[in-house]
């Protein structure tokens, strides 16, 4: 298929799956600031999601100090930050736009709506609604995204570029969320093991709709080591980065055949790597340092894939 074509599609899912995942880290952040005690900053959760996003400088540039308030501001109707909620349903939308001969109708018309349906948002709407009931408004919308692009799209390469997109965003917040609450809000150490900090790896695994499937495999109290294994090394976990690379070479061996492009290459590496990886050794070696390679190994294949595919211009 024409490259532009391809990109639309890779682009289109791409941004609902962020639309999803930003909403996903700001119910994540929401839950862990009710755990805050009174005598801390309760600013820390807020604070995080922001170190941890694409541009911390710009949010201080224009917003200062994160606040609830601010953040969920920035992050969901902020029109001039590229990475909200508002400015992701809007850009799927016009890439599908694009696109309206190649995908299904029903696929069209799950995401028009709901662009509709958000369109106007604004502070004051969002608070009338609550948080919570919109941050899982926008997990419900997305899902049926995928849903009907998985029930309807023909198996051929527009699906497939659609998928790459959506695992490798996938992949990237995964890795995002998980380094939230190892780095920057890693508790004292006469915290670890307390309450708080139990209820922070449960918020965190609620977030990413994980918290059953870690009691079905671990069967015991959270412990953290066991999380971070899971969300990073597990193949039969939605989104655990072993399994979104699993998805992501199998994809790119589809696309590539046996080319081997850079791309195919870069992929199956970072895939090897999480296949083979064990849990003793990614702590040993610190597991923010391996979370921060892997968000810039995981970028550096989609700088990729945009070479070999979609004929964009990167610059790196």
């Amino acid at each position: 298929m024409l490259s532009r074509g391809a990109e639309n599609l890779y682009w289109m899912a791409r941004h609902v799956e962020r639309a999803e995942n930003t909403a996903r880290a700001l119910d994540a952040a929401f839950r862990m600031a009710l755990l805050e005690s009174a005598g801390a900053d309760r600013n820390s959760s807020w604070a995080s999601i922001v170190e941890v996003g694409p541009d911390p400088d710009e949010f201080k540039e224009r917003y200062g100090t994160p606040t609830a308030a601010n953040v969920i501001a920035y992050m969901v109707t902020d029109g001039e930050n590229p990475s909200s909620i508002l400015s992701s349903i809007g850009a799927a939308r016009e890439n599908a736009r694009a696109e309206r001969a190649r995908i299904t109708s029903e696929l069209w018309e799950s995401l028009n709506d709901t662009w509709f349906a958000i369109e106007g948002i604004d502070e004051a709407k969002l608070q009338a609604r609550g948080y919570r009931s919109f941050f899982e408004w926008v997990k419900e919308r997305t899902q049926t995204f995928n849903g009907v692009m998985l029930g309807t799209m023909l198996r051929d390469e527009g699906l497939h570029f659609m998928e790459l997109g959506m695992f490798l965003e996938r992949a990237d917040n995964t890795a995002r969320l998980v380094d939230v609450k190892y780095h920057v809000l890693l508790p004292s150490i006469a915290e670890v093991g307390g309450a708080a900090d139990y209820y922070q790896w449960a918020s965190l695994l609620r977030s990413l709709g994980a918290l059953r499937a870690y009691r079905r495999i671990y069967k015991g109290t959270i412990v953290p080591w066991q999380v971070a294994e899971m969300l990073i090394l597990r193949g039969d976990v939605p989104r655990a980065l072993h399994h979104c690379y699993e998805v992501v070479a199998d994809i790119l061996d589809r696309l590539g055949g046996q080319g081997r492009l850079p791309c195919q290459q870069l992929a199956h590496e970072i895939y090897a790597g999480l296949r083979f990886g064990r849990i003793e050794e990614i702590t040993r070696n610190g597991l923010h340092e391996f979370l921060e390679e892997f968000i810039l190994e995981n970028n550096t294949l989609g700088r990729q894939v945009q070479r070999d595919f979609l004929m964009a211009d990167v610059i790196d």
